[in-house]
């Protein structure tokens, strides 16, 4: 394929090795040829490098395949899944999954990506409920305001809310920008 239709979360062989697609961004400079700005990650030791190629230069897409697996825990080095089918198990470098980590919820299903046999990675849901476990106090009224703050979640994450979202409370967030997205309902799960 052609450099520029490279997508974000997408894996190729660079510099041969597997990685995969953070971001993409296209630049048109005006004068010469148009480019895009990549950064990968090495799916073997989660090294992030940036790149820049012209977007009539040929590179190479590998496939991968997609496994649900329930996470279960985390020791000193890896995440450890479970295919909740086969009960095997799956081990996922914490070195990959970076700062991902803060989306990482016991008993929650992930698709773990696979690669040659080998998980290289987890994709997040797009959107996830977590609770507040340590938030200030809003004031009573400041349920129109567009006025935020910080609050820390049961994973560690920290993310900004409205001022009337209480410790205690679900919220959905997004994982792509870390962001409130909303109260999640008694019914969500």
């Amino acid at each position: 394929m052609k450099a520029g239709s490279i997508t974000k979360g997408i894996y190729l062989v660079w510099n041969n090795e597997p990685v995969l697609v953070v971001d993409k961004e296209f630049f048109n400079p005006g004068k010469g040829a148009a480019v895009v700005r990549l950064k990968l990650k090495n799916v073997k030791t989660g090294n992030v490098v940036k790149q820049v190629l012209r977007t009539d230069e040929p590179v190479q897409e590998i496939f991968v395949e997609n496994k649900k697996a329930q996470f279960m825990y985390q020791d000193q080095e890896n995440f450890v899944f479970v295919d909740p089918k086969t009960f095997e198990q799956l081990e996922v470098s914490a070195k990959l999954i970076g700062e991902d980590k803060y989306y990482m919820l016991p008993e929650e299903t992930y698709r773990i990506t696979i690669y040659n046999d080998e998980p290289v990675g987890v994709v997040l849901p797009l959107k996830m409920i977590f609770e507040i476990v340590e938030t200030e106090s809003g004031a009573k009224g400041d349920t129109v305001t567009s006025a935020m703050k910080d609050a820390v979640l049961q994973t560690g994450l920290e993310v900004k809310v409205p001022l009337f979202i209480k410790k205690g409370e679900r919220i959905i967030v997004s994982t792509q920008t870390g962001e409130y997205v909303a109260r999640a309902d008694k019914g969500d799960s």
